[in-house]
């Protein structure tokens, strides 16, 4: 625990030094929240019905910019083969990344969101539909993703690469995000917030090990 715990700590000291990551994403994701209502226009109505896939979909491609370099800094300066020999197991390794990684970028588009979610009208409870959507949704972003950048770990140009990989992977997630804000709209239960629960969790379980073995390979290699 206390190897997990430093591991996790020294990855949000980098990011936080490093400030590029993070930032970029926050400024991606507030960029397209403001430029979808700007081409939309003012139909208050529409950009409502539209602002849970739209900050849906900003928020997942924000959390891309910062997904590639989760390992490749590691592995281009020969850390990731030090941190692989000792006491920690890649599993835990890659899910002490994968926190690092929401706690630095995917918690705070969620707390960014319900801002932008002014610019579409969105009503208060659609606005805590979205909330909470994000906070469960966005650990499976940085979990899903954690597997492609494992396996284009030592592929020049690897981001390039990542999001072809990630994004059908993260359909199912943008599908129940956005369907749950839809549903408060309409005043109806769908049942989109446990659907994407159970998907989130199944793939924070998930994940570590699938990366590890990607990881494997391109350290073996």
């Amino acid at each position: 625990m206390t190897a997990f715990l430093a591991l996790l700590s020294r990855d949000i000291r980098l990011a936080a030094r490093a400030g590029g990551g993070a930032m970029l994403a926050l400024a991606f994701f507030a960029a397209v929240a403001t430029l979808v209502p700007l081409g939309v226009g003012a139909d208050l109505k529409l950009l409502a019905r539209i602002a849970g896939g739209v900050l849906w979909v900003a928020a997942v491609l924000a959390s891309l910019l910062a997904l590639d370099r989760l390992f490749q800094a590691d592995f281009e300066d020969g850390s990731l083969d030090v941190i692989a020999l000792g006491p920690l197991s890649l599993e835990a390794t890659c899910l002490a990344k994968i926190a690092a990684h929401w706690l630095t970028t995917g918690l705070p588009l969620t707390i960014l969101s319900p801002l932008l979610a002014v610019l579409f009208d969105l009503p208060f409870a659609a606005t805590a539909a979205l909330f909470v959507s994000l906070l469960i949704g966005t650990p499976a972003v940085g979990a899903i993703g954690a597997i492609g950048a494992g396996l284009t770990v030592g592929v020049r140009r690897g981001g390039l690469i990542l999001p072809l990989i990630v994004l059908p992977l993260l359909a199912p997630a943008v599908i129940f995000g956005a369907g749950a804000v839809l549903a408060v709209l309409d005043g109806l239960s769908n049942g989109a917030l446990p659907l994407l629960a159970a998907f989130s969790f199944a793939a924070v379980l998930l994940s570590p090990f699938a990366a590890a073995a990607a990881l494997r390979l391109n350290l073996a290699g």
